[in-house]
C-alpha cells in the first residue's frame, strides 16, 4: 500500500475531528475497538493513514484522561 502523501490542514483537521468522536466514547471499549473505529471514521473522511499512525493514534486515546491532539501523537501532518 506504501505510505500516504503528506497531509494538508484540511486533512489534519479532518483527522483530528475522527480522533475526538473516537475519543468521546472509548471509555470502556474492548481492546482493538478504538483503532477499528478510527479506520472507520477515517474512512468516511476520505482519509489514509499508515498503520502505525492509526495505531499510535488508538495507543493515545485509550491511554489519555482528556483531549488528543493529532499533530502531539504523529508529529506534523
Amino acid at each position: 500500500m506504501g505510505t500516504p502523501a503528506p497531509m494538508t490542514e484540511d486533512k489534519t483537521q479532518a483527522v483530528q475531528a475522527v480522533v475526538d468522536r473516537v475519543s468521546s466514547y472509548q471509555d470502556g471499549a474492548t481492546e482493538g475497538t478504538v483503532a477499528d473505529e478510527l479506520r472507520r471514521g477515517l474512512d468516511e473522511a476520505g482519509v489514509e493513514l499508515a498503520d502505525e499512525q492509526v495505531t499510535r493514534l488508538a495507543d493515545a486515546i485509550e491511554d489519555a484522561h482528556g483531549e488528543v491532539f493529532v499533530r502531539e501523537v504523529i508529529g506534523e501532518v
